[in-house]
């Protein structure tokens, strides 16, 4: 097989390859945005197998939340790209203004996030966050 290939794939689909991504530090540090803004995230519980819920709060800088702006999350297993993906998509806001996205997590192994958050049709960043259950 072409090593190439999923690459090359994901470019000519407009998705992001994940050398586009940067590692995002360790869940429950302030991550910045931008001067204004930064996030905290986290799993609600240690994930395991069978539905995970990742948790983001994008804060102020005088600690209000901010819901302004969208967020994407991709789960899959690197060693195994594309085998477990769940694809893109939009984490639901809570009422308390808490950004969530259940993450379906379908066996052992390493395992990738990769967060994109945009507003007013920019992409701000492109994290990723990698662990093991």
């Amino acid at each position: 097989m072409n090593l190439l290939a999923p690459a090359l794939v994901a470019l000519l689909a407009g998705v992001p390859a994940p050398s586009d991504y940067v590692r995002l530090a360790r869940p429950g540090d302030r991550i910045p945005l931008d001067a204004e803004t930064s996030f905290v995230y986290g799993f609600t519980k240690a994930p395991k197998l069978g539905t995970a819920t990742l948790r983001v709060e994008i804060l102020r800088r005088d600690g209000t939340r901010d819901t302004s702006f969208t967020v994407r999350g991709d789960a899959d297993m690197p060693s195994m790209r594309g085998a477990h993906s769940t694809g893109s998509k939009a984490f639901s806001v809570s009422s308390k203004g808490v950004y969530l996205l259940p993450v379906n997590l379908v066996m052992p192994g390493d395992w990738e996030v990769r967060l994109t958050f945009e507003r007013g049709g920019k992409t701000l960043l492109r994290g990723a966050y990698l662990f093991d259950i």
